[in-house]
């Protein structure tokens, strides 16, 4: 596992969360983050060895090796400082209240299979982006 790299533990069966992991490939221009389905043998050890227990949220995680963890509106926000063209935004929405921003993503977390849908199955990365996985 690449030490200087920020997880991204998503909903691997979430189309929303999905996209969202495609969208933030297309932007990591200094290739910052790697990722892991949450459902995935790397994913449930990495939550394991945070103490993280996946049973009672609803929510990306970014791993940070240089600090801790991020959940929830946070992790969103940690996911926007590093994306070129996404920095300003995530520092103005940081100023919110953190539990304005935890309840709009709650309420879009509980609804995303409803709204976006649900797969079978985690994805499986095309050849090309499967270096930004953790297996």
């Amino acid at each position: 596992m690449e030490e200087h790299k920020k997880i991204i533990l998503f909903d691997g069966v979430c189309n929303l969360c999905n996209s969202v992991v495609q969208f933030v490939i297309k932007r990591d221009t200094a290739d910052s983050f790697r990722f892991a389905a949450l459902q995935s043998a790397i994913g449930q050890q990495l939550t394991l060895e945070r103490g993280i227990d996946t049973t009672k949220i609803d929510s990306i995680v970014v791993i940070d090796p240089n600090v801790a963890y991020y959940i929830k509106a946070d992790a969103a926000l940690e996911i926007g400082k590093d994306l070129k063209g996404y920095r300003t935004l995530s520092k103005l929405l940081s100023i919110l209240p953190k539990g304005v921003g935890n309840f709009v993503y709650d309420f879009v977390a509980q609804n995303r299979y409803r709204w976006y849908g649900k797969q079978e199955a985690c994805m499986v990365p095309t050849p090309e982006l499967r270096a930004k996985f953790l297996w």
